[in-house]
């Protein structure tokens, strides 16, 4: 009989020690170590369906363009076009979000438009699964539900089903009866993974797994769980608001910089085409310290409102309080504020908000930032009506050019702005007479111009 291993696993990268310790010497976590009995396993590659002999890479034939459409245009435009076959997608984010809905919903149409889909639910009953479906408009009778958290029954589902698109709710919840430990734990999760791996890919099955988070908003497990998918989403939002918002944060088939845009409603998630209409629902009310910024989100241009509130304060130590903005971005900007143009925030605490909940990534909103700091440090509206900002800012005060600068004008343009104001290097290169478009090379001119 083959002696029985004891060894310590840290529970948030996976290291593994002969002996407990009280810190995880690989990621410096604390009371992290669990113990797990490991036992020598017999690898075999009977089952395994890869081509032993090497090809040339020309006569290859790419899976890029085998994608199932999911039915959702933003999910397609965050995955690249579509799903690709036998590809592994991880998706997280908070109880409660909408992951169970979203899947559900593009479970229903692959099913509708590609054959038998299989969604596996370690947290749900058929019933549930089923209560929560009535509320979304149609299911697919080619959609089969099974509540099951062990992989060897899932695999068996699965060849007698023989499906094209499965759905794993969650990874968490699976357990390998060869393993002994407990659901959820890293030998677990590993060895699940691996199993789902080597089944999408042998059978050129597409597989959505679910995956819990963390209370720091992480991906909950161990690293190479995210090493070993293709592609991983992060579904993001507040449970008590309406707004969605997936993110890419890893694609072997497509960008990593694209975002889809939904909306929560009583039949399930809705699709925002256009979210600068969403975020840009009360422009015509703008006060001081408000300005409309154009940001790029991979190809996509969206206008989004940023606040500002400078506000005198008496602590010693001011506070910076940024949502949807990089704190070091603000005190960055703030800086070249305090010393190039000589206006003082050291005794005032600053508060910035992107309405709408979005998080903007770059450094498209800087200008945008700059002004709507300076309209609420000294208690000023912009003076131009429906003005639109764009424009990077640099240590010595200058601003600088920014990508796309053409696409974000056309954006403006549908959503009715008369005044933008740009780089001049981007003015150069863009020709308009339907609006009046503002070239600046620095802070100071842009504050002559604006206010």
């Amino acid at each position: 009989m083959v002696k029985k291993k004891t060894v310590f696993v840290c529970q948030e990268c996976g290291y593994e020690s002969p002996k407990w310790l009280g810190k995880c010497p690989n990621c410096n976590k604390w009371n992290c170590m669990v113990e797990e009995i490991k036992s020598p396993q017999e690898v075999t590659f009977s089952n395994m369906k890869f081509s032993s002999t090497p090809k040339s890479i020309n006569n290859i034939k790419s899976g890029e363009y085998e994608r199932l459409d999911t039915g959702i245009m933003e999910l397609n435009r965050v995955l690249g076009g579509g799903i690709v076959r036998g590809s592994i997608t991880l998706i997280s984010g908070a109880p409660g979000i909408g992951k169970s809905t979203l899947l559900l919903q593009t479970a229903s149409n692959i099913a509708e438009k590609y054959g038998k889909v299989l969604y596996v639910s370690g947290e749900e009953s058929e019933e549930q699964i089923k209560m929560r479906g009535d509320r979304l408009e149609f299911l697919s009778d080619d959609l089969y539900i099974v509540s099951e958290i062990n992989i060897d029954k899932i695999q068996a589902h699965i060849q007698e089903t023989k499906p094209v698109f499965v759905v794993v709710d969650s990874i968490q919840t699976l357990f390998k009866e060869s393993i002994i430990s407990a659901p959820g734990s890293v030998s677990q999760v590993r060895e699940t993974s691996n199993d789902i791996m080597r089944i999408g890919k042998s059978n050129n099955i597409s597989f959505f797994i679910v995956a819990h988070v963390t209370k720091q908003g992480e991906l909950a497990g161990p690293r190479v769980l995210e090493h070993m998918v293709d592609t991983v989403l992060s579904f993001e939002g507040e449970r008590t608001g309406e707004l969605r918002i997936l993110r890419t944060v890893k694609n072997r088939f497509g960008t990593t910089s694209e975002i889809g845009v939904f909306e929560m409603g009583g039949s399930g998630l809705k699709e925002i085409l256009n979210p600068s209409e969403l975020f840009l629902e009360d422009r015509e009310f703008q006060k001081e310290g408000s300005v409309i910024i154009g940001i790029m989100e991979g190809k996509r241009p969206i206008l989004v409102e940023i606040q500002a509130l400078v506000s005198e304060t008496k602590a010693v130590i001011p506070r910076r309080t940024a949502v949807g903005v990089d704190v070091s971005r603000l005190n960055l900007i703030l800086a070249v504020l305090e010393k190039k143009l000589r206006i003082a925030f050291y005794n005032c605490d600053v508060y910035v908000n992107v309405v709408g909940g979005l998080k903007i990534e770059g450094t498209f909103g800087d200008l945008g930032l700059a002004l709507a700091l300076i309209s609420s440090a000294k208690s000023r509206e912009i003076a131009l009506d429906n003005l639109l900002a764009v424009g990077e800012i640099g240590l010595t005060s200058e601003v600088r050019p920014v990508s796309f600068c053409d696409r974000i004008i056309n954006e403006a343009k549908k959503m009715g702005f008369r005044n933008i104001i740009i780089p001049d290097r981007n003015k150069e290169k863009i020709y308009s007479k339907d609006i009046n478009v503002i070239g600046v090379s620095s802070l100071k001119e842009a504050l002559n111009k604006v206010f």
